[in-house]
């Protein structure tokens, strides 16, 4: 463990880029974490994948950094080094992307601190979110929604977040409506709202359809594909950009994929990992702008950059990809 002191004292001046190394499947596990279908969708080969924001056109790479679960962890111990290392990571590799949250324990302040003193905040296209209300219900008080809002400010350290999220749907008239004030002041560029939880999909859905959001944040994954039926059709009629979370499935696919090699033919679409072979069957929906899974070491998180690289799965391999899910023993 690093303290912040020694932390700075070490990369004080550096900057290097951190350098890709492979990692199995099990490795990866352990963080915890075409432009259509029927098409091959990618790039040149090392270009990133972009995707362009419906409301607005600007693009960001198609996948980013989730500060949640074992990054949160690796924050609330001010490890800075590993921290900088995972966010230098995502930004030598070209990702922009660091979705975070004002309940994610420390994932917040040592982020803006850490991006801050090594020079990359502008750099890095800001996600937060804000919850006072509780889980799926119950009023916020807007005076302690501004406050949290402004806590989020302070922490990141930077005068305009990108995009600021109602987590988790809390008391969405409330919340949002502060976010479209804060968004007419210029504080914030994009608003929007979040949930992981199927059974909040049709509260979703009216959100979707009754506020002017830019973005919403759910659960995808190749075998999670509910959102498919409903919400992911419905973002691109209403012009909503996606985050997609937990595109590993939580540790869920990794514990099903084990120590099983990677198929062959997923060289058809540039997967060389198993990571990159789940979110590249994500990033082959159309309707998703950015993919951010969650990892708290560098090696991963250049390994999931590799994801937004090269070609994507067509509408048969991802055919083939589900069935081979399908088979793996249940997590």
């Amino acid at each position: 463990m690093v303290s912040r002191r020694e932390w700075l004292r070490i990369t004080a001046g550096a900057g290097a880029a951190i350098a890709f190394k492979g990692c199995t499947p099990a490795e990866n596990g352990a963080a915890g974490d075409g432009s259509a279908i029927g098409t091959t969708g990618g790039t040149e080969p090392g270009e990133m994948i972009t995707r362009a924001i419906p409301s607005s056109g600007e693009r960001l790479p198609a996948v980013g950094l989730g500060g949640a679960n074992t990054y949160s962890a690796t924050a609330g111990e001010e490890d800075f080094e590993t921290i900088g290392e995972v966010l230098r990571a995502l930004v030598d590799g070209g990702g922009t992307v660091f979705d975070t949250a004002a309940g994610y324990g420390a994932s917040e302040e040592v982020s803006g601190q850490v991006a801050n003193e090594l020079g990359i905040a502008d750099q890095i296209f800001w996600a937060t979110k804000v919850n006072v209300a509780g889980r799926g219900g119950g009023s916020a008080d807007p005076e302690a929604v501004r406050a949290q809002i402004e806590r989020s400010f302070e922490r990141l350290r930077i005068p305009v977040i990108d995009l600021i999220q109602v987590h988790n749907m809390g008391d969405p008239p409330t919340q949002l409506g502060i976010l479209e004030e804060l968004k007419a002041e210029g504080r914030i560029r994009y608003t929007g709202i979040t949930t992981t939880s199927e059974n909040q999909y049709e509260a979703l859905a009216q959100v979707m359809r009754e506020h002017p959001i830019d973005f919403i944040g759910i659960d995808y994954a190749v075998d999670n594909r509910v959102a498919e039926e409903t919400i992911l059709p419905l973002a691109r009629e209403q012009q909503i950009g996606v985050l997609v979370y937990l595109p590993f499935g939580r540790s869920r696919m990794w514990q099903r994929i084990g120590d099983r090699p990677l198929p062959e033919w997923a060289g058809e679409f540039d997967a060389t990992t198993w990571a990159q072979f789940m979110l590249k069957f994500v990033l082959a929906h159309p309707d998703v702008t950015v993919a951010t899974p969650g990892t708290s070491q560098a090696r991963h998180m250049t390994d999931n950059l590799g994801g937004a690289t090269g070609r994507l799965p067509t509408a048969e391999h991802r055919e083939r990809m589900i069935a081979l899910v399908a088979s793996l023993p249940a997590s």
